[in-house]
């Protein structure tokens, strides 16, 4: 799956006019996740494996519980 290809997502928490979102897809057939600006959609991702991604957001609703 090219970068093209992905399904990008926001948060339901993000806002159109909010300037901190980002945006995230992931690639089944990799078990990865990829992270970007969504102010910046052509610029840098951020890669991780998605064993990482769900830690990242298990200890994020674990902050705001």
């Amino acid at each position: 799956m090219s970068h093209a290809e992905l399904a990008w997502f926001k948060s339901s928490y993000s806002t159109g006019d909010g300037d901190s979102c980002i945006e995230v897809a992931a690639t089944p057939g990799t078990a990865t996740v990829h992270i970007r600006d969504s102010k910046n959609t052509h610029g840098p991702q951020l890669i991780v494996p998605a064993p990482a991604w769900q830690g990242f957001v298990t200890y994020a609703r674990h902050l705001n519980a």
